[in-house]
């Protein structure tokens, strides 16, 4: 026996609000897209039973990470030395273990819960969803949905709430907007404008920029990454951004390079140092990420200065796979993508001081971290500005570094900081404390970003409590959902 249609058009409109979602994201950006997929999720799906919830869930992943995430097959294939057939397997791997996190999710949703109240629990169900994918198994925070939101009219609740408020409010909405259109709940409308007017009344900006500001020049170096570590490609490396360096010394305070600018370990990267601090005016100060080396044979991936610098940093949340190795005694050496240079780093420590550069308080992001809002935010307490450094090579032409920059822009956002972000090809970029790109180097190209960003002095409400709020508020609509489940419960035993 087939399955019902009905169940399969549910299943058919889970894959399409997939798609949908990716469409909200960068460089796509039809935003208005992202209440639309939940309203395809959340119609009929009160009809289904947990099982079947769960497959309706799992398809809308499925089709999510195939869409929004096909970089990871440029990552295992261009750069891990890995075959066409396996690297399509890993991928596929990849994204069906990522779907079972909406599996869970839609079959837990529909386990503990009624169809009364269905309008707002579904949406606290979403976003606790969300907080799950964000921290288990070490995360993958990636496409949440409230990530496409900075140029939309719901870019004034980010500083407020963050992205989980932005993806709470998403989810009311496509859930208010389905029960307006197809039950006539014409008492939604209330609710929906609120979410979607409130944001003309909130502050446009929670922080102030200090007196003057400070002149920065982000360098790009474009090397190949299959190239870097080698001989030749630490030749070329020191010799390009050492060139690039000179050319911009004169004309700024900060000079930043990307992610393991220089593809050897501090020690041998010193000298190279050096003789560039050697021609840098004495007020000005150069960072760069690099690979550190300890008496314990440890490996960090950190970010350290010469001239008007102090301190140095190393990054605190490792990307699986790429700096470290889980299952290490299992899988290192099963196949080349698992052997990938520096991929036995060690993580650095949850508090590290700020690093001081150009008299301003830096707080790091390396690559990865920068789309973690907790820790953005926990950097932005002490610092006035937000500094990623990034090798985004590893997401060749794809859509990844679009949709990298797009939630780097939301931290700045977020947090009401500048965020200055150096990457080896691209998309460099000076974004201000609203989330705006002021200055964007070209991709792929050789090139010296130079401009101007403001250090901020204040907190938004975001920066001074974290996700923790609409965690919270997030746990309240769905109770109600759950309670409401008990009671039927109770009443049909009775």
């Amino acid at each position: 026996m087939g399955l019902p249609p009905a169940f399969l058009l549910q299943l058919l409109a889970a894959l399409v609000a997939g798609g949908f979602t990716t469409l909200t994201a960068s460089p796509f950006e039809f935003w208005w897209l992202g209440p639309v997929a939940i309203g395809l999720l959340y119609v009929g799906l009160h009809s289904l039973t947990p099982a079947q919830a769960a497959l309706k869930g799992w398809l809308y992943g499925v089709a999510l990470f195939a869409s929004g995430t096909s970089w990871v097959y440029v990552s295992i294939h261009d750069y891990g030395y890995t075959g066409v057939p396996l690297a399509v397997f890993l991928t596929a791997l990849f994204v069906t273990i990522l779907a079972l996190f909406f599996a869970g999710t839609f079959w837990l949703y529909r386990r503990f819960t009624t169809a009364r109240l269905a309008f707002i629990s579904f949406a606290g169900a979403w976003v606790l969803g969300e907080v799950l994918r964000t921290y288990l198994f070490t995360g993958f925070p990636w496409l949440l949905l409230g990530s496409g939101y900075v140029d939309s009219p719901l870019a004034a609740w980010a500083p407020v709430g963050g992205v989980y408020l932005l993806s709470l409010l998403v989810a009311l909405s496509g859930a208010f907007a389905a029960e307006l259109l197809l039950r006539r709940q014409w008492w939604t409308l209330a609710p929906l404008a609120a979410i979607w007017l409130i944001p003309l009344v909130l502050p446009q900006q929670w922080t102030t920029p200090v007196s003057e500001p400070t002149r920065v020049a982000l360098l790009q170096g474009n090397l190949p990454q299959l190239l870097k570590w080698t001989p030749e490609g630490q030749r070329v490396a020191a010799n390009t951004y050492s060139e690039l360096t000179r050319q911009v010394a004169d004309e700024v305070d900060l000079i930043i390079w990307p992610e393991t600018a220089l593809p050897m370990m501090e020690t041998q990267a010193r000298p190279v140092l050096e003789r560039v601090q050697a021609n840098l005016p004495p007020d000005v100060a150069l960072l760069t990420g690099i690979v550190q080396r300890d008496a314990q044979e440890r490996y960090f991936n950190s970010v350290i200065g010469v001239g008007n610098v102090e301190g140095s940093y190393q990054k605190e949340h490792l990307v699986p796979f790429g700096e470290y190795l889980p299952l290490e005694s299992v899988l290192r050496g099963a196949i080349n993508f698992f052997d990938l240079p520096m991929s036995a780093f060690t993580k650095g420590a949850a508090q590290q001081t700020p690093m001081q550069a150009a008299g301003i308080n830096i707080g790091n992001a390396i690559c990865y971290e920068i789309i973690y809002p907790q820790l953005v935010a926990r950097r932005a307490q002490d610092s006035g500005v937000i500094m990623t450094v990034s090798n985004d090579t590893w997401f060749g032409a794809s859509i990844g570094p679009h949709q990298h920059l797009q939630m780097a822009r939301l931290r700045a956002l977020e947090n009401g900081r500048y965020v200055i972000r150096a990457t080896s090809n691209g998309i460099t970029a000076i974004i201000d404390a609203n989330g705006q790109i002021v200055e964007r180097a070209p991709q792929f190209q050789t090139a010296s970003l130079t401009g101007e960003f403001y250090a901020m002095e204040g907190l938004t409400p975001f920066t001074r409590t974290g996700s923790w709020p609409a965690w919270l508020l997030a746990g309240l609509l769905l109770l109600p959902g759950v309670l409401a489940a008990r009671s039927g419960r109770q009443t049909h035993r009775g």
